[in-house]
C-alpha cells in the first residue's frame, strides 16, 4: 500500500479536435506526469470523462495506459456507476495487466442509504481482483459516504485499501481517522486541503492539478509527508489561484486548457462538457507563467 502514499493524479482524457481519443497525447501526459515525480497514476476517473466513453474505448485506454506506464509508476484503474451489477461485471471482465489497484466512486444519482452504499462495495469487494480505494465526492454524487460505513468496510474487507475523500468534512475525516484500521488509507481527494489532511493523517492526494504542475503539486505533498509543513507551506500558497482556476469553470476544462498552455494535449472535451472562457484561459496563462 506503500505504493498509494504521495500523489497521484487523475489523469485527463486527451482528445482530437473531432472527439476520437488522443493516444498520442496520452503518451505524452503520461511521460510528463511520471517525469513530474509523481508517485501513481490513475486512469478513467472523474477527471478521465469516463462517463462519455464507450466500453470499447475504455477497455482501448485502459490497454494503452498500462502499455505506456510499463510499471515505472503505480497505476489506479477508474470503474465505477450507479448499476451495481454492471460495475461488477466491469470489474469481473477487467485485464488487470499492469494495474495496482481499483478507485470507485460512490454511486450517483441513486442517492442509497448508507446500507445501500456499504453492500454496493460488498459487491465491488467481493468481485475485484485488485485491491479497492472508496470514492467519497458528495458534491457530485448526491450521498456522503459516512464515517462508520467506510470503517465497516475497511474492518471487513482486507481488499478494501483506502479511501478518496473529497467530501470537505473534517468532522468525517477526524471519526474515521479515529476509528479506521490502522493500515486502511485517506487520501485527499480535493487538491486545496491536501496539507490539512495530511496533517491529520492522511497519505497523500489524488490529484487534478496535478495534470499541469506534477514536480509543484508532488514536491510539496512529500514536504508533508516528511513532516515539513512549514516547507510546504509555500508551495502550498503558490498553487492556491491556479487550482481555483482549475475548477472556475468546472473540471477537467481547467486543467485542460492549462495542458494546452503547457504543449501537452489539447483542451477538447465532450458534451456536455464545454471549453473554459476566453478570460479565464488568459488568467491560467497567467499563472503559469508566475509559478514557473
Amino acid at each position: 500500500m506503500n505504493r498509494f502514499y504521495g500523489t497521484g493524479v487523475a489523469m485527463v482524457t486527451p482528445f482530437q479536435p473531432d472527439g476520437q481519443v488522443d493516444y498520442s497525447a496520452l503518451e505524452r501526459l503520461i511521460n510528463h506526469l511520471i517525469e513530474g515525480g509523481v508517485e501513481y497514476l490513475v486512469s478513467l476517473g472523474t477527471t478521465g470523462e469516463s462517463a462519455t466513453l464507450s466500453k470499447d474505448e475504455k477497455k482501448q485506454v485502459f490497454a494503452f495506459t498500462a502499455k505506456t506506464v510499463n510499471k515505472r509508476v503505480a497505476l489506479v484503474a477508474g470503474i465505477a456507476g450507479n448499476n451495481t451489477l454492471e460495475v461488477v461485471a466491469e470489474i469481473k471482465a477487467f485485464d488487470t495487466t499492469g494495474y495496482d489497484a481499483i478507485l470507485s466512486a460512490s454511486p450517483h444519482y441513486n442517492k442509497p442509504t448508507q446500507e445501500g452504499i456499504y453492500q454496493h462495495y460488498k459487491a465491488i469487494a467481493e468481485a475485484s481482483p485488485l485491491p479497492v480505494i472508496l470514492y467519497n465526492v458528495p458534491s457530485r454524487t448526491g450521498t456522503s459516504v459516512s464515517a462508520e460505513t467506510t470503517v465497516r468496510l475497511a474492518k471487513e474487507f482486507k481488499n478494501i485499501i483506502g479511501i478518496k475523500e473529497a467530501s470537505g468534512n473534517f468532522d468525517l475525516m477526524n471519526q474515521l481517522m479515529r476509528d479506521k484500521p490502522e493500515d486502511f488509507l485517506l487520501i485527499s481527494g480535493d487538491d486545496p486541503i491536501t496539507l490539512p489532511m495530511v496533517a491529520m493523517g492522511g497519505v497523500g492526494v489524488i490529484s487534478v492539478t496535478g495534470n499541469a504542475l506534477p514536480k509543484q503539486v508532488s514536491d510539496m505533498v512529500r514536504l508533508c509527508l516528511a513532516g515539513d509543513f512549514k516547507g510546504a507551506q509555500a508551495g502550498n500558497y503558490s498553487l492556491i489561484e491556479f487550482t481555483r482556476l482549475m475548477f472556475a469553470e468546472g473540471s477537467p476544462a481547467g486543467v485542460k486548457t492549462a495542458l494546452k498552455q503547457l504543449g501537452v494535449c489539447g483542451d477538447t472535451l465532450r458534451l456536455p462538457l464545454v471549453q473554459v472562457s476566453e478570460a479565464t484561459a488568459g488568467k491560467i496563462a497567467e499563472q503559469i507563467e508566475l509559478i514557473g
